[in-house]
C-alpha cells in the first residue's frame, strides 16, 4: 500500500461542494487572485487583460470577483476569447484586428483602464501596457518574460502609473477555496479537456502542441 505524505501547512480541506478537477486549479488561481490583491482593485475599476491563456483567465475572474464593474481581455486565439467573453462582464479584444488601446479609450470616454494586468510573457506585448492605461493607474506584471522588455519611464511619469511585479503567489490558497466554494468564482469553464489516466502521453503530447481554444487540460486519476 502506497502512502503519500505531506506536510500539513501546505494541506488545505476541500469543502464538499469543491471538486477535484476544481480543486487543481487553485494553483493556477492562486495567481490571478495574488495579482488582483497586488493591483488593488476599486469597486467600479475598469482592467485590461492582456493574454487569455489560463492565468489570463483566472486573472479576469479574480479582477471582478475583487470588484470590477468591466474587464477587456485580449489575445490572438478567438476560441479563447469565446471563452472568456463566457466568464461575465467580459469584454474580448482580439489583437490582430483592433488595438485594446483604442478600444478601451473610445469605450471609456477617453480615460481608460485603471488597471492593465500584463499576463502574455510576451516583451512586445509587455511593451505596450501604458497605452490603454487611466491617469493613476496600476499595472501589474504577471507574464513570466523569457528575455527584458522595454519599460517606457516616460509613459509611465504622464500618467502617474505605479507598476506592480508579482512572482507567483503568497498566502491565497485558503481565499481561493472559499471563493470557490461559495460561488463567487467558477473555474470549470476554463477546464476544457480530460483525459483518463491511460491517455497521459497523449494529452502530455497534445498539451505540448498549444492547440487553439484549450485553456486548462486536466488527467483524471482512477477513484
Amino acid at each position: 500500500m502506497l502512502v503519500s505524505v505531506h506536510p500539513e501547512a501546505f494541506t488545505f480541506k476541500l469543502p464538499d461542494n469543491v471538486s477535484f478537477a476544481e480543486a487543481a486549479m487553485v494553483e493556477p488561481l492562486a495567481v490571478g487572485v495574488h495579482a488582483a490583491t497586488k493591483a488593488q482593485v476599486k469597486p467600479g475599476d475598469v482592467a485590461l487583460v492582456m493574454g487569455a491563456g489560463p492565468i489570463g483567465l483566472v486573472t479576469a475572474l479574480s479582477a471582478l470577483a475583487a470588484g470590477c464593474a468591466r474587464v477587456y481581455v485580449s489575445d490572438l486565439d478567438d476560441a479563447k476569447l469565446e471563452i472568456a467573453a463566457g466568464l461575465g462582464a467580459i469584454t474580448p479584444i482580439n489583437v490582430t484586428r483592433d488595438d485594446p488601446a483604442k478600444v478601451i479609450l473610445a469605450e471609456t470616454e477617453g480615460w481608460g483602464a485603471e488597471i492593465v494586468f500584463e499576463a502574455t510573457g510576451s516583451p512586445k506585448a509587455a511593451a505596450t501596457v501604458f497605452e490603454p492605461l487611466s491617469p493613476g493607474g496600476r499595472v501589474v506584471m504577471i507574464g513570466g518574460q523569457a528575455e527584458p522588455i522595454s519599460y517606457d519611464a516616460g509613459a509611465a511619469m504622464v500618467r502617474e502609473a505605479r507598476v506592480e511585479n508579482i512572482f507567483r503567489y503568497a498566502h491565497v490558497f485558503p481565499r481561493c477555496v472559499k471563493m470557490l466554494a461559495s460561488g463567487a468564482i467558477d473555474v470549470k469553464p476554463l477546464i476544457t479537456r480530460t483525459f483518463g489516466f491511460e491517455d497521459s502521453v497523449r494529452a502530455f503530447e497534445i498539451a505540448a502542441s498549444a492547440p487553439k481554444g484549450d485553456v486548462k487540460m486536466q488527467i483524471e486519476l482512477p477513484q
